[in-house]
C-alpha cells in the first residue's frame, strides 16, 4: 500500500513528509492504522544522527497507538479492529535476557531495532523508487499505517482515548518503570526528578503514586515545573534561577534517597549524583548521544552511593503497558496533562524543533482526528 510517512533521508536535512510503500504483514506481524503518535526526545536524537551513523533513510516514530487493520499468520492475541499501543522492544521470550526476565534487554529485539528492521531482519518499507527504508525503533509510527512485530502490538482498553494511549508506548513505560522496577521507590522515601519533559513528568507521577515524600522536581522551565506540581511534586527547583544541587539537598534534609536523571546530559547526571544522601542511588533515564561521557568523584563511592541505568522502564511491556493503561482508565494516572501541543503529520519538524529548544512536554501527532478524539491545544 502507498502511505504518507515522515522520512529521515539524512540528519543534515529536515524530515520529509512523503508517500512511501508499505508491504503487507508477514507471519507473526500486524498491520496497524496509526491514529496518534507522541514525539519523544529519542526521535530528535535519531533525526540529528546522534545515535550512530547509517540510521537512515528511516521512517521515524516509536511512541504511538492505533487500530489493528490486519494480522499475519500465527497472530492470535489481537484481531482487526482492536486498539493497540506500540512496544519498540517486542521481546522474543527465548534469548538469555528474556529467560532471565529482563525482557527489555531482549537480544534480537535490540539488534534489529538498531539496524531498523523487524524481527526477521528485513523491512516492510521502501521509497517509491524501491530504496529500502528502516523502521524507526522497529515501530515507524510517524506514518498513516505501520507494520510491527506482533509482540510489539499491545492490546489496550477501549475506554482509553487513543490520543492519550499513544503516550504509553515510551514515556509512561519508561518513567513508571524507572521508579517501580529500578528505583523500587517506597512510601516516605525522598525523590529528586531532574528534567521534567515528557518522561520526567511520568517519573514524578509514578513517585507520587508510590508514596514518595518529598518529591523535588528540577528543571529550567517554570511551565514544566508547574505541570510537575500538578503531577505530585511537593517542591520545585528552577535550575535557571538558583543553584540546584544545594537547593535539593536543603529541601531533602541533606540528600535524597533516589535521584532520577531524565535529560541525558553529563552535567545533569553529575547533578543526580551530587544530590544523593549516603547509600542512595541515582537512576539515569535520559538518553545521551553516542560518545557522551560523564565523570564522577571516585572518593564519593566511600559513601556507598550507587548509579545505574534504566532502559525502557526495565520491565516487560507486554504486561506493564496494559496495567498502566488500566491505571489511566481508573483515573489514578492523568495522561492528558503532559500534552502541551497537538499537531498533524506535517507538524513533525516543528515538534522536533520544540524539543531541541526545550519547549513544552509532549507533542501528540494526530493522524486520524475522528478516531483520536483529541483536543485542540
Amino acid at each position: 500500500m502507498i502511505i504518507r510517512a515522515a522520512v529521515l533521508h539524512h540528519p543534515e536535512r529536515h524530515i520529509e513528509i512523503e508517500e512511501v510503500e508499505l508491504d503487507a504483514p508477514r507471519a507473526g506481524e500486524v498491520l496497524v492504522k496509526v491514529v496518534t503518535a507522541g514525539v519523544c526526545h529519542s526521535d530528535v536524537h535519531l533525526a540529528d544522527g546522534a545515535l550512530g551513523i547509517g540510521r537512515w533513510p528511516m521512517v521515524l516514530g516509536h511512541e504511538g497507538a492505533g487500530i489493528v487493520e490486519s494480522v499475519g499468520d500465527g497472530v492470535t492475541h489481537v484481531a482487526p479492529g482492536d486498539r493497540v499501543g506500540f512496544s519498540f522492544v517486542p521481546s522474543c521470550r527465548t534469548c538469555q535476557p528474556c529467560r532471565a526476565g529482563r525482557f527489555n534487554m531482549c537480544v534480537p529485539a535490540g539488534e534489529n531495532g538498531a539496524r531498523g528492521t523487524l524481527m526477521d531482519g528485513t523491512s516492510r518499507l521502501r521509497l517509491l523508487d524501491g530504496t529500502p527504508l528502516q523502521h524507526g525503533l522497529m515501530t515507524a509510527c510517524f506514518a498513516e499505517y505501520t507494520v510491527v512485530d506482533g509482540r510489539g502490538a499491545v492490546p489496550l482498553p477501549a475506554a482509553l482515548p487513543l490520543w492519550q494511549a499513544a503516550l504509553l508506548g515510551c514515556g509512561v513505560m519508561t518513567g513508571f518503570g524507572a521508579v517501580r522496577n529500578v528505583g523500587h521507590v517506597q512510601p516516605g522515601e525522598s525523590v529528586a526528578v531532574i528534567g521534567c519533559g515528557g518522561v520526567g513528568l511520568q517519573v514524578v507521577a509514578a513517585s507520587a503514586l508510590a508514596g514518595a515524600d518529598p518529591i523535588i522536581a528540577v528543571d529550567r522551565d517554570p511551565a514544566k515545573l508547574e505541570i510537575a506540581r500538578h503531577r505530585g511534586a511537593t517542591a520545585t527547583v528552577d535550575a535557571s534561577a538558583e543553584e540546584p544541587s544545594a537547593r535539593v539537598r536543603e529541601l531533602s534534609d541533606g540528600g535524597v534517597d533516589h535521584a532520577f536523571e531524565v535529560v541525558g546530559r553529563p552535567e545533569t547526571m553529575r547533578l543526580a549524583w551530587e544530590v544523593l544522601r549516603p547509600a542512595a542511588t541515582a537512576v539515569i533515564v535520559g538518553l545521551a548521544p553516542v560518545g557522551v561521557e560523564v565523570a564522577l568523584p571516585a572518593i564519593d563511592f566511600l559513601s556507598d552511593k550507587g548509579i545505574r541505568g534504566s532502559y525502557y522502564g526495565s520491565g516487560d511491556p507486554a504486561t506493564d503497558m496494559p496495567a498502566l493503561a488500566e491505571l489511566a482508565v481508573s483515573g489514578k494516572l492523568d495522561l492528558a496533562e503532559v500534552v502541551t501541543h497537538v499537531t498533524n503529520l506535517d507538524g513533525i519538524n516543528d515538534a522536533l524543533d520544540r524539543l531541541r529548544r526545550g519547549e513544552g512536554a509532549r507533542t501528540i501527532v494526530v493522524l486520524d482526528a475522528a478516531l483520536a478524539d483529541a483536543p485542540t491545544l
